[in-house]
């Protein structure tokens, strides 16, 4: 084989053995002394301290960071951080998205920021709403012409009130973005807007105690 051939096989194989060292991994949230990790893209897996997952191991927890190792080289993570390359060459690489990650407040529910038409709001997740639902006064505030959607009736205490249904132009949660999202506003008052089944029924849902995970279906 010529000298220069036997150079590029060689730089091939190193490539390889490299990119074989290597593991991006991202942390999710922390259970206790277990870590919620991504590794490759994989689906989020609870790991303990100690034991190993996708050749990538857990070596310590703390509050909301965990150290991992693969091959003695070891990386400290943080909870919402971007995934890092563990092993040889470790640079950072870019969100491989597709998964929401969310924690219970003190009150037992999922709240999260997030955006609609590219409008910050707050959510509150109801897995018992039909749609994406929000009030009046925080249509009004985003700029959300709901009055050109179809108008429908709900029955309260105080008799029947108007609604509209509509669809959204886009709905963002961390960094997931969905298009063309179902969503009704009623003359109600509420704090957040109710993240309902028309966003929520395009995931996976996990619930592990205090924590969910949504991993887009589509």
């Amino acid at each position: 084989m010529p000298p220069l051939a036997r150079r590029s096989t060689a730089a091939a194989l190193l490539a390889l053995a490299c990119a074989a060292s290597q593991a991006q991994v991202s942390l999710q949230g922390v259970l206790g002394n277990k870590a919620l990790l991504i590794v490759n893209g994989s689906s989020p897996k609870a790991v303990s301290t100690g034991e190993s997952f996708q050749g990538v191991k857990l070596v310590s927890v703390s509050g909301d960071q965990a150290v991992v190792e693969i091959e003695g080289s070891r990386r400290q993570l943080r909870v919402g951080d971007s995934p890092v390359r563990v092993g040889a060459g470790m640079a950072a690489a870019p969100a491989s998205g597709g998964v929401i990650v969310l924690h219970a407040s003190d009150g037992g529910h999922f709240m999260t920021e997030g955006r609609i038409n590219g409008e910050a709001v707050r959510f509150m997740v109801d897995t018992g709403a039909t749609l994406v639902a929000l009030s009046e006064t925080l249509a009004r505030r985003i700029g959300l012409d709901y009055k050109r959607g179809a108008v429908g009736y709900a029955s309260t205490a105080n008799g029947a009130v108007p609604t509209w249904h509509l669809k959204l132009e886009s709905v963002r949660v961390g960094d997931i973005e969905l298009r063309d999202v179902e969503a009704s506003v009623v003359p109600a008052n509420m704090p957040f807007v109710l993240l309902g089944n028309s966003f929520l029924n395009r995931f996976r849902m996990k619930r592990d105690n205090d924590l969910m995970v949504l991993e887009r279906r589509y």
